[in-house]
């Protein structure tokens, strides 16, 4: 069986239901949007970081912490992976470069 992130979002659910001092994935959720935001700006930052130096190791590395905390994020605010995942699918249907310029200028 191969790991997806159908796989982590489960897991997120099981620990979500979990006990705060049990979990951290229950303590983050506990402290509420603001704090699940930080922690995924600063995953994401630290994976930049990485890629910019050319530090394979540590890229894998936070890209799987920006995953999750990803994943943890959506949970705190009710988004379910099926919507992203949907959102994701509609955009193929056309080239990226299509998809931005259809978008609506502010």
């Amino acid at each position: 069986m191969s790991f997806t992130l159908e796989t982590l979002r489960d897991r997120i659910e099981l620990r979500a239901a979990m006990s705060p001092e049990e979990s951290y994935t229950a303590k983050l959720l506990t402290r509420g949007t603001d704090k699940c935001a930080q922690k995924l700006g600063e995953e994401a930052v630290e994976a930049a970081i990485a890629a910019v130096t050319h530090d394979r190791a540590g890229l894998v590395g936070e890209a799987a912490d920006v995953l999750y905390h990803l994943l943890v994020l959506l949970k705190a605010e009710g988004v379910g992976l099926e919507e992203v995942m949907g959102e994701l699918q509609a955009r193929t249907a056309q080239s990226g470069l299509a998809e931005k310029a259809s978008r609506t200028k502010d």
